[in-house]
């Protein structure tokens, strides 16, 4: 009896594994019908060590016993000091139209020297960069070619948490290389990307999958694969993609005159607590908390205050802090909008009119043309004065942005990306007086410049050379 009980429940089980497996997704129609539009992207970027301020190794003397085992067992890319190398990085894209135009993420092909697209019948194109945006890291690059493979575009409004998608790409440069998984959110907010909404996934992404499509079970792409969450380097079960409608709106931007343009305000906001929704009134925590106004902002000339509670912009309603900069950078600069607020308790409508997101250099879109190369002074840096974005980062605290470093500058080790506070104790006001201060120097005479390296203020001697 048993035995019968037994083997009839064998039989069930066997009955039942072929409709439970028919239920599953087959991926292979996706695969080899959007296949042939996802591409290998590599990128070559030329490194100066000089100018970077960065020894392969340590200073040490051509005569010196150790010098010939620094030489062979520094790290890659470095041959001796002042040496420029060359790094190379892989990525993945897709392409949107039959023409060359390819999608991909800005981090991918951001300060390329040489960008190369490979498709899957194994040919290679040399790419232009159109244009790159990097507060959505989205980018926009071209190859010469005609009746190319492209990729169908979904809607990301119609996703459902917990459906199926697939990513095509190349983690760790393994080329074509599909992986599958589900929606796991939508409309993630992650630290410092308050403009991308994103779509969190666990389907396994690896370096080298960023800029490759997500695709729904249509064979749709819904996203572009951006970034991981990982303590390790590798996949650990959280993905996020940039959504493709907000990737579109930048490619046209981008296709069109090379940068991007989004809505500004001038404020500072926070989310709302359940315990200063009880301190200002509020029945629920919808809205965003405005904690400061930048001076001679459009939010400043409407009469927004710190305090205010936004809760309608242009009639769109703002449920977190989170939708308020979406919205806002989605606005065309100059249009008059409508700003519904809670102040003191009290509704109220205020009337403002949009100005132009100020341009950061290091958020800045890229034109196809690239930027303007400035010269180097005296010393070897070249500079860029700071945008008022930078400045309200220093609390209003003016200083010189270094965009490249050589010379006896890039020598003392000063990098790109430091600010130059102060020369000899005199504060930074302007580049003509940052000069005037260095070219006033004597030839052999040493200035000590203060520098601003991320959160941290340090003093770092030059020497004026004879020029």
């Amino acid at each position: 009896m048993i035995k019968k009980a037994f083997a009839a429940s064998i039989f069930i089980f066997a009955f039942a594994m072929p409709s439970f497996a028919k239920e599953l997704p087959d991926f292979t129609e996706l695969y080899e019908k959007q296949g042939p539009a996802v591409v290998n992207i590599s990128t070559t970027q030329t490194i100066h060590a000089e100018g970077q301020g960065v020894m392969p190794f340590p200073n040490v003397p051509e005569d010196d016993p150790f010098y010939e085992f620094f030489r062979r067992f520094a790290p890659p890319g470095g041959g001796g000091p002042g040496q420029d190398y060359k790094t190379q990085s892989l990525g993945s894209g897709f392409i949107i139209s039959a023409d060359g135009y390819i999608l991909t993420n800005a981090h991918v092909v951001n300060e390329a020297d040489e960008v190369l697209v490979k498709l899957t019948d194994k040919r290679e194109f040399k790419a232009k960069i159109i244009g790159i945006d990097r507060r959505t890291d989205v980018a926009l690059v071209k190859i010469e070619a005609a009746n190319l493979p492209r990729v169908v575009f979904g809607d990301p409004g119609q996703l459902r948490v917990g459906e199926w998608v697939v990513a095509i790409g190349s983690p760790f440069g393994l080329e074509n290389t599909v992986t599958a998984g589900i929606v796991s959110a939508k409309g993630r907010a992650l630290p410092q990307e308050n403009y991308v909404p994103f779509i969190q996934t666990d389907v396994a992404i690896n370096p080298g999958n960023s800029g490759g499509p997500l695709f729904n079970l249509k064979g749709e792409v819904v996203g572009i694969n951006s970034q991981i969450f990982s303590r390790s380097g590798g996949y650990m079960g959280l993905s996020f993609a940039i959504p493709i409608d907000v990737a579109m709106e930048v490619q046209n931007q981008l296709k069109s005159s090379g940068r991007v343009t989004r809505g500004w305000l001038g404020i500072n906001i926070q989310e709302i607590t359940r315990e200063l929704a009880d301190s200002f009134g509020m029945k629920n925590t919808n809205g965003a908390l405005i904690a400061g106004v930048e001076k001679g902002s459009p939010a400043e000339k409407s009469g927004l205050l710190a305090g205010d509670v936004i809760l309608k912009f242009d009639n769109k309603p703002i449920n977190t802090s989170s939708d308020l900069p979406r919205v806002v950078a989605g606005t065309k600069p100059g249009k008059e909008v409508n700003v519904e607020i809670l102040r003191k308790g009290g509704g109220r409508n205020i009337s403002l009119t949009v100005g132009e997101m100020p341009s950061d250099d290091k958020e800045e879109a890229r034109p196809a043309k690239g930027p303007a190369k400035a010269e180097p002074n005296k010393i070897g840096l070249t500079l860029r004065e700071l945008t008022p974005q930078q400045k309200k980062k220093l609390n209003g605290k003016s200083g010189l942005l270094v965009i490249g470093a050589e010379g006896t500058a890039g020598q003392a080790g000063i990098r790109r990306g430091d600010v130059i506070l102060a020369v000899n104790n005199n504060e930074v006001q302007s580049l003509e007086q940052f000069n005037k201060l260095v070219g006033g120097a004597q030839s052999g005479k040493t200035v000590a410049l203060l520098v601003l390296r991320g959160d941290s203020t340090l003093y770092i001697p030059v020497k004026v050379n004879g020029k």
